[in-house]
């Protein structure tokens, strides 16, 4: 399903300076900004990456005010594409596995879970299931560290969300709202 949205970037912080208007993918927003201190989501849900073509770090943004890149957890002001989100409704459900490939143990949540480990008993979640809506995995407890998105779909191994180490500290589902 195609989601309609619209995400402003501007050059400076608190929406100053020179902005591009945004309401589709974009795999190389170069060609509009120099860089990114501030974003306006005014409406759908966005991974913003570090990089060209939807690489490096990812962040996952809904509607609301971003004054500064800090307020994104953002590490500096390089947004290089951006990748509106979909298949988000009001139902959640992911399964995360042990292993690789949907093997050993295997947990269901449909919640946000702020401390992941503390559920799961493990560090470790090398593959997961994603049968309703999108969600965020974070490196850390807490929403903290590095995001990932997940979208509806099947992720066999940790490499397929983008992730180069298997922790997750906690999970997030990603509302349009």
């Amino acid at each position: 399903m195609d989601r309609v949205g619209k995400i402003i970037f501007y050059e400076e912080n608190n929406f100053q300076g020179r902005y591009y208007e945004c309401n589709s993918d974009c795999p190389e927003l170069n060609i509009h900004f120099s860089r990114c201190n501030s974003v306006r989501v005014e409406s759908g849900a966005w991974v913003l990456y570090e990089k060209p073509n939807y690489l490096g770090y990812q962040y996952i943004l809904t509607r609301g005010e971003y004054p500064d890149y800090q307020h994104w957890m953002g590490y500096n002001d390089n947004i290089r594409s951006c990748h509106i989100v979909r298949n988000i409704s009001g139902v959640f459900r992911i399964r995360i596995y042990e292993c690789l490939d949907f093997s050993g143990q295997m947990m269901e949540f449909s919640e946000d879970v702020s401390n992941l480990p503390e559920r799961w008993h493990l560090q470790e979640v090398h593959s997961a299931r994603v049968p309703e809506g999108a969600w965020i995995f974070y490196e850390l407890p807490n929403y903290r560290g590095q995001q990932y998105l997940l979208e509806k779909g099947e992720y066999r191994r940790f490499i397929e969300w983008a992730a180069m180490n298997p922790p997750v500290g906690s999970i997030r589902r990603v509302h349009d709202f």
